[in-house]
């Protein structure tokens, strides 16, 4: 076998290991990339299912419903495309399908929650972060349109000042029922001072004025606790009656 013989084989066998190496790193790398797509897909599914079941009734409508519905579908049809054999993720996007069929008679089945305390609205206000950061990263990658994300950051945003209604009412009448006008009072200036903050005051008027009636009640009370009671003005006068006795008595006894 002359040389160059020799060499020409040894140059194919340098280019065909390269070759394998090479294939084998984009096989790799397309499994990697696979894998990543199929975890970001269900990790935003999951996160679009989470607010749809889990946020109060009174914050959530059928046109919300529908929305994060038609976002899951969305997600869940990619994933299908990347894993065609799997039967859950196909069940699951039929499943969806039907529920979008029903347009604004979509069921909403979120039973209304009390927010009567700070780490419930906290785990709220968690829930309609989240929806926000779906709806901005929906926009950007062009799943939703820039004029239907507006919409819906504004509808969080009603939704979050009426959390904190909810919130400052419920924590003020806790507090009056539990015999505590100064604890109420101040929930329901921190409810007042909440609403004065808000860029459309003029939406607000209503609950404004609520809280500003419950405020000056709780104002009232407070008072009203302050004041000496009928016995203790009884006592403290039938004790300055006898300090006046004492004064006469031993007035009487110097001049005598």
């Amino acid at each position: 076998m002359s040389p160059l013989v020799i060499t020409l084989l040894i140059v194919g066998g340098i280019v065909l290991l390269i070759a394998i190496a090479f294939v084998n790193h984009t096989v790799e790398k397309n499994k990697l990339e696979k894998t990543r797509l199929r975890v970001e897909l269900n990790d935003r599914i999951r996160r679009c299912s989470t607010v749809s079941e889990l946020l109060p009734g009174q914050l959530m409508t059928p046109q919300l419903k529908l929305m994060l519905s038609r976002l899951q579908e969305h997600f869940t049809q990619r994933l299908v495309q990347l894993q065609p054999g799997n039967a859950d993720s196909r069940a699951q996007l039929e499943a969806l399908r039907l529920l979008i069929a029903q347009g604004d008679a979509i069921p909403v089945q979120n039973p209304p929650q009390q927010i009567n305390n700070e780490a419930k609205a906290k785990e709220v206000r968690f829930q309609l972060e989240n929806l926000h950061g779906q709806i901005t990263r929906c926009a950007q990658d062009g799943i939703l349109p820039a004029k239907e994300a507006k919409h819906w950051a504004n509808e969080i945003r009603l939704m979050l000042v009426q959390l904190h209604i909810e919130l400052f009412g419920n924590l003020g009448h806790q507090a009056l029922q539990q015999n505590q006008p100064g604890q109420a009072r101040l929930a329901f200036e921190r409810g007042a001072q909440y609403l004065r903050k808000q860029a459309d005051t003029a939406r607000y008027q209503a609950p404004l004025q609520k809280f500003e009636s419950q405020l000056a009640r709780a104002n009232a009370m407070v008072v009203d606790m302050g004041k000496p009671k009928a016995d203790d003005v009884s006592e403290l006068t039938d004790g300055l009656k006898s300090l006046g006795g004492d004064e006469d008595w031993k007035k009487k006894n110097i001049y005598d």
